[in-house]
């Protein structure tokens, strides 16, 4: 169920069973030649949506816009400060828990916004959990099998594929594979450490950071999809419980 679809009747009489709520959160920044300017925030909406359908639960409206200013040298990308966000986060949370909703279920698609969002979750007293959509045993493993190290850092074939399998295809018939990242630039760059605009453009010209994007398939998508929404569902019924 997706609340703002729902009445407000609707709504209260769920609260008489259950107080868990689904909050994706992505971000609004270019994905490489291919990849959709709103992809994380697509893929956490998405796999919500599908993992509300199997566990009975309600999805909040999405969180798109996020801190992403290593991108802002991308036409499209919208980066907010990291105070605004976790004001925003902050204040959303605490609505929700006005009327209720005392586990608040974060699906992530954004690696920058994971620390923000744990410090959040420090100075709150509401009940908070906090997963990438990617981190599941089942979809690591998937991700691993489809694409291997080419999987890479941003615009990802497996994000860039969910797109395609629930949005649409962009194609560049010529598109060669990036730069292969080392295991310490990796390390290094985790949760989207990648240093200011002028830089990050300068490194990663088209905006893929290791991630041979052209690899990405909707039937891959689909899967996916499937597999990251039914280990969601999971995840949330035991949280709320």
């Amino acid at each position: 169920m997706k609340l703002e679809e729902m009445t407000w009747l609707e709504v209260d009489a769920y609260l008489k069973k259950r107080q868990g709520i689904i909050l994706p959160t992505g971000s609004i920044e270019q994905h490489g030649p291919i990849g959709l300017i709103g992809t994380d925030s697509l893929c956490a909406r998405e796999i919500a949506w599908h993992a509300a359908e199997k566990c009975n639960g309600i999805v909040a409206p999405e969180i798109c816009y996020a801190p992403a200013n290593f991108n802002m040298n991308f036409p499209g990308t919208i980066s907010l400060s990291e105070d605004l966000f976790k004001t925003l986060i902050n204040e959303i949370i605490d609505r929700l828990r006005h009327h209720g909703f005392n586990y608040i279920y974060i699906l992530n698609g954004h690696g920058a916004n994971n620390r923000l969002l744990h410090t959040v979750a420090q100075t709150t007293e509401v009940r908070m959990r906090i997963r990438d959509w990617w981190e599941f045993e089942t979809v690591q493993a998937l991700r691993q099998s489809l694409y291997g190290h080419w999987e890479g850092m941003h615009a990802t074939p497996s994000e860039v594929a969910i797109t395609q399998a629930t949005h649409r295809i962009v194609a560049i018939s010529d598109l060669q594979p990036p730069t292969k990242l080392s295991p310490d630039f990796i390390k290094a760059h985790a949760g989207d450490r990648h240093g200011s605009p002028d830089e990050h453009r300068k490194a990663f010209p088209d905006g893929r950071v290791g991630s041979h994007s052209s690899l990405a398939r909707p039937e891959h998508g689909e899967i996916l999809l499937i597999t990251a929404a039914e280990a969601v569902a999971s995840d949330f019924l035991d949280f709320c419980t």
